[in-house]
């Protein structure tokens, strides 16, 4: 897969970052070798290797899912800066 100077604009538009005309190029071909590194990773054959989150065998350590201290939705909210039926009021972001 190959990225033209219109998708790099685009990319850059949707993404709210500022290019300069000049910027572009050098900006394809960082997307270009990113996209082809990750071609190469397609190519590798991982049939049979179990899924990992860690290159050493561990366990996560466990603990009882209790409750410790319920001070209550008042207590709770009552030092944020709005609140209103027991819930944090903020300020509407998305229109």
């Amino acid at each position: 897969m190959s990225v033209d100077l219109a998708t790099v604009r685009r990319i850059a538009h949707l993404s709210r970052i500022a290019l300069r005309d000049d910027e572009a190029p050098h900006l394809q071909q960082e997307l270009n070798a990113i996209l082809a590194f990750v071609e190469e990773l397609n190519a590798i054959d991982v049939e049979g290797v179990e899924p990992m989150t860690s290159v050493i065998p561990m366990r996560l350590p466990l603990r009882a899912d209790v409750v410790t201290d319920h001070a209550g939705a008042d207590v709770v909210t009552h030092n944020a800066p709005g609140a209103e039926d027991h819930f944090f009021t903020v300020p509407k972001v998305v229109e």
